[in-house]
């Protein structure tokens, strides 16, 4: 097994499903799974402070590799006494090796079988990763989990297309392994293979001969099908070892989190919640809701009374609306406190349903009240979010 410091033990699989609740001990402290973990690209989750995050729930975030690199620089977060010391969080942190970005900034990079040349969205200027740097720069960022470097192939890729990223993602595997030079980090493997079983099948037996201490799987919620999503979630979940933490990157809608959880996955990640939230839509337990329509703007009651969080605790609905309408920073801040908040709170109950032998129950009402976003509209902001990424920051 690789050596590190970090563990994970199941605790208890729910009988009729593969729902699973466990523990990940990392050298910055234990966390419960199923766990979600707010991203924070630029060490930072956007509005929120540290303090903040914590007062939500969450107790783990992610942050992004390629953009450290290019802002503020990797040696700058050195200097500071690595990444937790840098954005003054103590908790568990886990880095994207800058993988996701050779999907994500299509337009902007060039791939061959030694690295990614990315053209910086910032200046225009080239900057090369390969397996081995993007190991080097997580080991200098000081995360508890770090990432593969990997390829990941856009949802209307041709199978040849989608193998040949595969076998790049497998090289690329091997080399990060032999890169890997601290023994207090976790290097997870990411599962690549697009929506096709047989590669997806492929991918987990080699990788799985590696032993990492963890698996992710990678390629999904990149403009397919949900149930494509969760097809190729659940199959590729039920390959990897028992033993090992299942993590599922970049799924984030309470919906996919709850299908996903059925399905065995432990540990997820998305910006969706936080995203969303600056938009003005908020979770509720009967669906996400959008708080600048009108029907908002005199109701005096928390948009979700059943909510904890700072606040519903504190402010009507009617507030919130006209922060929106006025464009005032703490509409952002509260929103996604809100939308963090509520994430948290379903995780949490999720596990606690597992354990005490209700949780399919809990899936099945919490799935036939949640009114999700219709498919054809999710997946036409997806592209366009997509788009969006090869022309901004």
């Amino acid at each position: 097994m690789s050596a590190s410091h970090a563990s994970f033990s199941l605790i208890k699989t729910c009988p009729s499903s593969q729902a699973r609740a466990g523990e990940l001990v990392t050298p910055h402290g234990a966390v419960p799974t199923p766990i979600f973990m707010p991203v924070g690209s630029q060490g930072s989750v956007k509005t929120l402070t540290p303090g903040e995050v914590r007062d939500t729930g969450m107790s783990m975030v992610l942050a992004n590799t390629y953009h450290l690199y290019l802002r503020p620089g990797i040696s700058v977060v050195e200097k500071a006494g690595g990444l937790h010391k840098f954005m003054v969080w103590d908790g568990p942190i886990l880095t994207d090796s800058g993988g996701y970005q050779v999907f994500s900034l299509a337009g902007l990079r060039r791939v061959s079988d030694e690295g990614v040349v990315f053209r910086s969205h910032i200046d225009g200027s080239e900057h090369t990763f390969t397996p081995e740097l993007a190991v080097q720069y997580q080991e200098s960022l000081g995360a508890d989990i770090i990432m593969v470097f990997d390829e990941c192939s856009a949802a209307d890729s041709s199978r040849a297309r989608v193998e040949q990223a595969l076998q790049r993602t497998h090289r690329w595997a091997e080399r990060c392994l032999k890169a890997q030079r601290r023994k207090d980090q976790a290097l997870y493997g990411i599962v690549q293979g697009g929506v096709f079983s047989e590669l997806r099948r492929r991918s987990v037996e080699f990788l799985t001969s590696l032993d990492f201490p963890g698996y992710a799987i990678g390629g999904l919620s990149v403009g397919e099908p949900k149930q494509s999503t969760y097809d190729v979630a659940g199959e590729t979940a039920a390959l990897l070892p028992e033993d090992k933490p299942r993590y599922l990157m970049g799924v984030g809608s309470p919906e996919d989190l709850v299908e996903c959880v059925s399905r065995g996955i432990d540990v997820f990640d998305s910006a969706l919640p936080t995203r969303v939230a600056r938009n003005g839509a908020l979770y509720t337990p009967s669906g996400r809701v959008n708080i600048l329509n009108a029907g908002f703007s005199e109701m005096l009651q928390p948009i979700d009374a059943t909510c904890g969080c700072y606040n519903c605790r504190t402010f009507s609905a009617a507030y919130l609306h006209h922060l929106f309408k006025a464009r005032e920073l703490l509409a952002y801040r509260l929103a996604t406190i809100h939308n963090l908040t509520f994430i948290s709170n379903l995780i949490r109950r999720m596990r606690e349903t597992i354990l005490d032998g209700t949780f399919n129950s809990f899936r099945d009402d919490f799935l036939a009240n949640y009114q999700t976003t219709d498919e054809v509209t999710r997946l036409d902001q997806k592209q366009k979010w997509f788009q969006s990424r090869n022309t901004s920051s």
